[in-house]
């Protein structure tokens, strides 16, 4: 049985900002996880035009075989254990596809994004369909008092607070006051078709999908003095920028575990 879960992250901050403090956030935790020989590796980065609408496709290659639990790598060649992402950031919606070249039709993750300025209470931001909302299971992350796998106090939203917007700390019912306010909701299906495996296999997945979104998103909220005030063109030149640093960390230097 397929899980799904729909991820609904409230931030601080505006539904515009969130698009250049998302793009900001994932160049500098991508250089943060690569090298050793493994990390994020940027194939394609480019506007597309064509049945998913507009917006930026980017097609990226995660060499992971330090990162996976033990069990996976043991029924896989070192060499296979890599995952291929496709995202289609056409915001404010966004979809992405995480598959495996060794599982083939057997592994897939999904999940779709909508970015709506308000505080997590649209039950069905996504339009999904009747079936999907029968499965689905909602998981409302707070970013200043969820614990991160990895605690790291400048990554602390709810003792960081933003020089250049006077925005943090974030307290006690930050979620029902903060203003600017918008929220992520991700809608997120894992499958993993191996016997024996799924149940084990399905719910490492979301454990480990649970913990990206609280780590990137204190991150993000942290980072704010840093990206607030980029535009969109200063971003696309840090992506290209950032895909050349990440082929060269890959190539040299210690594998390097942060979580994005």
């Amino acid at each position: 049985m397929v899980v799904i879960k729909e991820y609904r992250i409230v931030n601080n901050l505006t539904v515009e900002e969130y698009q250049v403090a998302q793009l900001y956030a994932v160049a500098q935790s991508s250089k943060n996880e690569t090298g050793g020989g493994e990390g994020v590796e940027v194939q394609k980065n480019e506007p597309y035009d064509n049945e998913h609408g507009k917006g930026q496709y980017t097609y990226k290659v995660y060499h992971l075989a330090s990162r996976l639990p033990s069990f996976i790598s043991k029924l896989a060649p070192a060499s296979s254990l890599m995952l291929h992402e496709e995202a289609w950031n056409g915001y404010p919606h966004c979809k992405t596809v995480l598959t495996s070249p060794f599982m083939g039709d057997k592994f897939k993750i999904v999940y779709e994004t909508m970015h709506v300025a308000d505080r997590g209470t649209n039950e069905n931001a996504l339009n999904a369909p009747k079936d999907v909302l029968k499965k689905r299971q909602v998981v409302k992350i707070d970013v200043a008092n969820d614990k991160p796998d990895k605690y790291k106090a400048d990554e602390d939203p709810s003792i960081f607070k933003s020089e250049k917007t006077g925005r943090g700390p974030l307290k006690g019912d930050w979620q029902k006051t903060c203003e600017p306010v918008m929220t992520c909701y991700k809608l997120v299906t894992a499958e993993f078709v191996w016997f024996g495996l799924q149940t084990l296999v399905e719910s490492f997945i979301h454990k480990a999908v649970h913990n990206l979104f609280i780590n990137f998103h204190r991150q993000l909220f942290c980072w704010t003095d840093q990206w607030y005030g980029m535009t969109i063109e200063d971003i696309r030149a840090l992506e290209a920028k950032t895909a050349q640093d990440l082929e060269e960390l890959r190539k040299q230097g210690e594998v390097v575990t942060a979580a994005k």
